[in-house]
């Protein structure tokens, strides 16, 4: 079997479309690594405005939706990344990361960056342990 036959790229109209060469996500194995998401609603293609809450959570929706279309969900992910372009933003996205991990959150780190694709304030990556 080849190297290639061990990854499946994982797309869904529920989450938005790569706007770069890259997959939403790519199953290898059983591993789903998910690209980095940003605030973007996948209806109209567009950065959600609003507080950094409304964008977590819609960042947070996208990555649930890429997990659901391989057959995963957010309780089984594994590990995240979040990258803030202000770290004081911290706190709020914490809050509603914290809605959406309840039980046995992933492992994470949280990142400041000088800046995001689109102008994003938010984005944010995840490996998913997919079920058996």
């Amino acid at each position: 079997m080849s190297e290639k036959s061990l990854r499946r790229p994982v797309a869904t109209e529920e989450a938005p479309a790569a706007i770069g060469p890259y997959s939403q996500g790519m199953l290898c194995g059983n591993l789903l690594f998910i690209s980095g998401q940003l605030p973007i609603d996948p209806a109209s293609g567009e950065l959600v405005s609003g507080s950094i809450e409304e964008k977590t959570h819609r960042v947070i929706q996208n990555i649930r939706a890429i997990a659901e279309a391989a057959g995963g969900g957010l309780e089984d992910v594994v590990k995240t990344t979040v990258f803030l372009k202000d770290m004081n933003d911290f706190g709020a996205m914490n809050s509603v990361y914290a809605e959406y991990f309840t039980e046995t959150p992933p492992a994470r780190a949280a990142i400041q960056v000088a800046a995001l694709p689109k102008g994003a304030d938010i984005e944010i990556e995840a490996i998913v342990l997919m079920p058996v």
